[in-house]
């Protein structure tokens, strides 16, 4: 199976690249495509998905993965289903059962970087001086409930402990921080949904 991973920037990318192959094992062949942000991706998401439509492998999968970013959770979501349903593949929420589904439209909530804080044992085995009972703190006790902004909140950590003194570099944090988490024990709601998403899109055995 091959699953094409449409993302908005290149911190997603870098995490993705080292999340996959944990979430589903070795056998999965991806590509991640990067758009040029969260509104070029709206914009020529119907375009691309019509596109895949004309010759898409059966054995093909897409996945849709964007930030919420303080946006109507509901209404993004709206839309990716709308664009898949135009294109006339069928997405995980539109298909009998959840089962043989094409497209999976998924939302960070309500960054990319939610799911980082839900792995304070990676975040910590990245950047040592990170303390592991950062989790234990009421502002990060809910990845996905962070006020003023997840990346923001990861910047002000990292700089705290004596990094990144010139300004979070997104994608580096990502590549390292993904390099050492646990799919399975990843406290982000969020994160938790994708990871189930994918798994059943490839029948992933479970557990």
């Amino acid at each position: 199976m091959h699953i094409e991973f449409l993302v908005e920037e290149p911190s997603a990318e870098a995490a993705l690249r080292g999340l996959v192959p944990k979430i589903l094992g070795p056998d999965v062949e991806f590509r991640v495509i990067r758009f040029q942000g969260k509104k070029d991706l709206l914009n020529l998401l119907p375009g691309r998905l019509k596109g895949y439509r004309g010759w898409i492998p059966a054995d093909w999968r897409i996945v849709v993965m964007v930030d919420e970013d303080r946006q109507d959770c509901l209404e993004l979501k709206a839309k990716l289903e709308k664009a898949a349903d135009d294109a006339g593949l069928v997405t995980k929420t539109r298909a009998a059962g959840g089962a043989g589904f094409q497209v999976l439209n998924r939302i960070s909530i309500e960054e990319l970087e939610a799911w980082f804080f839900g792995d304070v044992e990676a975040l910590h085995l990245a950047y040592p001086r990170i303390p592991r009972s950062l989790e234990t703190k009421s502002k990060y006790r809910d990845p996905d409930a962070i006020q003023g902004g997840t990346w923001e909140a990861l910047e002000r950590e990292l700089q705290g402990k004596g990094y990144f003194r010139g300004g979070l570099a997104k994608i580096e944090a990502a590549k390292a921080i993904s390099a050492h988490m646990d799919p399975d024990q990843n406290r982000s709601k969020s994160f938790q949904v994708f990871r189930d998403g994918l798994r059943d899109m490839v029948n992933y055995p479970r557990t």
